[in-house]
């Protein structure tokens, strides 16, 4: 398994990869659209696992120069327990270091105690906060 940063070539895999992972995402979040906004934006915080032409995994980060955030992990279901997502989020938790960050922060949807899991794993802890969110506008608008 290789892990690297996203390459234009990876496209196609790092779509249907999302498609398999998050199927039953909103509109809003459609993964070409993401994909193509974080590779305009900050490429240096998208990062792939691969084996061969095979895409096993992926974390998108982000930095604004006060907090980290990861974005997404996804890892093929076929794939998950090999370890790919902590590999992957090191690379992360890395780049965002060198870049000056001191805390990374993320969410995880109510109820998927298994990716809280993985988190734990990794270091990162539950905290008492709420998340809110505003959509601005519809991908038809």
């Amino acid at each position: 398994m290789e892990c690297r940063l996203y390459q234009p070539q990876d496209r196609e895999a790092y779509i249907a990869l999302m498609k398999r992972v998050f199927p039953d995402d909103p509109p809003w979040k459609d993964p070409a659209l993401s994909l193509d906004l974080k590779v305009a934006f900050q490429p240096e915080l998208m990062f792939v696992a691969m084996q061969g032409a095979q895409m096993l995994g992926t974390v998108m980060a982000g930095y604004d120069g006060h907090r980290g955030w990861i974005y997404s992990v996804a890892t093929d279901p076929a794939q998950r327990g090999r370890g790919i997502a902590s590999r992957l989020l090191e690379m992360a938790e890395a780049k965002l270091a060198s870049l000056g960050c001191v805390k990374i922060n993320l969410q995880v949807r109510e109820g998927n105690e298994a990716v809280v899991a993985v988190y734990e794993k990794n270091g990162y802890q539950v905290e008492p906060r709420i998340s809110m969110g505003k959509i601005l506008h519809k991908p038809d608008d």
